[in-house]
């Protein structure tokens, strides 16, 4: 088979030739009958695409430094089949054509993405307990000279910790003298409430929601999950080693997801119904501290902790849970609840830590 012409540099001198194919199967080789010039054999495998536009193309050698050819015009039907094709967008997108590789990459992204979201839940749980209540020790670190204790405070705290958590599923429930309306659940079931929520709270039973609602993290190692996913499982293994007090500010910072909070939710409407606590008042909580707008006000930025956010949706949950005719008894007698809302106050190691460093 021959065809003309089209041009040609051989890559030893920089005489451009008008040449012919002459193919023969696997390969072909070049000729100018003017001269008599003949260029070696060459493979159709060995080209290699070194421009191609819409009525010009050039094609390389794979070996041959220089070698070019190419055609002012479209190849003719007979040598285009052997030609190789331009690669438009490389490799394997042009081999499976662009919307399926498309298709595949959007596939991949998305299963990396559900990965990143859905893998800390799965890996929090194979930490060792051990490893676990190790780094929470050492956050606890972080509160020191601001946790409050006077005889009567505590005996309340701990009597309202027996009523939401009966089992002791919390290793240490303990109020801290920082004016903040928030709670915290470190690492290790150990759980921090801060007095600027038991001062805002208008009774021990919206402080007991909050606790139930930590007590929900704890059981479900919702922070480790946290710390997983915002910093990594290796730079949390490292905190085990005794620096894990570093990450409270993290801790502090971390948000759980529209479902761990559901789930805790869900844990303290049942720890208070069996304790036989109303959920009226978290509601009233949510409510003051949301807002109880149905529309502009139902998602509004104040937070009890920005890792909460609270919303309508919230506070109606809670007050769905009340049940009419129960034989609600309050979480803290009034004794207990004066005991508990003055104990920082009354504790004079404390009474001013908060303002050295928070």
């Amino acid at each position: 088979m021959t065809v003309s012409p089209l041009w040609h540099y051989d890559g030893v001198t920089a005489v451009r030739r008008n040449v012919l194919v002459r193919a023969d199967g696997t390969g072909f080789h070049l000729e100018e009958p003017d001269s008599g010039w003949a260029g070696v054999p060459v493979q159709w495998a060995d080209l290699t695409v070194i421009g191609a536009e819409k009525g010009r193309s050039a094609y390389g050698h794979r070996t041959l430094a220089g070698w070019r050819m190419g055609f002012s015009g479209e190849p003719p039907a007979e040598i285009a089949a052997h030609l190789p094709r331009a690669k438009r967008y490389g490799r394997w997108i042009d081999r499976f054509g662009f919307w399926p590789a498309a298709g595949a990459f959007t596939l991949v992204a998305g299963l990396v993405v559900w990965g990143a979201a859905e893998a800390p839940g799965v890996i929090a749980p194979l930490i060792p307990q051990s490893w676990e209540n190790r780094m929470g020790d050492a956050m606890v670190g972080d509160f020191g000279g601001r946790v409050c204790h006077t005889p009567a405070g505590d005996a309340a705290l701990r009597a309202l910790v027996r009523r939401v958590d009966p089992r002791g599923e919390a290793r240490e429930v303990a109020l801290a003298n920082i004016p903040l309306v928030n709670a915290v659940t470190l690492p290790g079931g150990r759980i921090i409430l801060f007095d600027g929520l038991v001062q805002q709270a208008g009774s021990a039973d919206e402080v007991a929601g909050v606790l139930g609602h930590e007590l929900g993290h704890v059981r479900h190692r919702d922070t480790m999950a946290g710390l997983v996913r915002q910093l990594g499982l290796s730079v949390v293994l490292g905190g085990f080693g005794g620096n894990g007090g570093s990450y409270l500010n993290g801790v502090l910072s971390l948000s759980y997801g529209r479902d761990a909070e559901s789930a805790a939710d869900a844990v303290a409407i049942d720890q208070m119904r069996d304790a036989a606590i109303s959920p009226a008042g978290t509601a009233a909580f949510f409510a003051r501290m949301g807002g109880k707008g149905e529309a502009a006000r139902a998602e509004q930025a104040m937070t009890w902790l920005s890792s909460h956010p609270l919303s309508t949706a919230r506070r109606k949950r809670f007050e769905q849970a009340i049940r009419p005719g129960a034989a609600y008894r309050p979480a803290l007698d009034r004794a207990q609840w004066t005991a508990l809302r003055s104990a920082c106050a009354s504790d004079p190691l404390v009474a001013k830590a908060w303002g050295r460093d928070f």
